[in-house]
């Protein structure tokens, strides 16, 4: 199968040799997302909360610049620094999905990449034309 990628300037450009997104198929694969402004490029202040909301909304770019939606997402897999925020990622995460939600994984890991407390990647079907 081919596989294309997929960049937008409406997210944070690539901190290393990795594309924001593939299509293969029907299926877009997203790198992980984390808080970074994309105007700026730095991590948008405010804590957990102002991070996951920044992260998917810059999620959400990159799938329609893919040809999909936050709608369409089968799959996501959060990273928190912290799994004592798990709650306040909820909250923020149900603001973004509505109807069947996605199948998800949370972990916890040491560090993420610029210092982000947050990083969500996605797997999603493209919308049908």
């Amino acid at each position: 199968m081919e596989k294309r990628s997929v960049q937008t300037e409406k997210a944070p450009a690539a901190i290393g040799p990795y594309s924001q997104a593939i299509v293969t198929g029907q299926l877009v694969y997203t790198s992980g997302q984390t808080g970074l402004d994309p105007a700026t490029g730095q991590l948008v202040a405010g804590g957990v909360a102002a991070e996951t909301e920044r992260v998917l909304q810059n999620l959400s770019h990159v799938l329609e610049a893919a040809g999909s939606s936050l709608d369409h997402v089968i799959k996501t897999t959060i990273f928190l620094t912290e799994m004592s925020d798990f709650v306040v990622v909820n909250e923020v995460y149900a603001k973004f999905f509505s109807g069947v939600m996605p199948a998800r994984s949370t972990v916890a890991v040491k560090a993420l990449p610029r210092g982000a407390v947050v990083e969500i990647e996605a797997v999603a079907e493209i919308q049908s034309k």
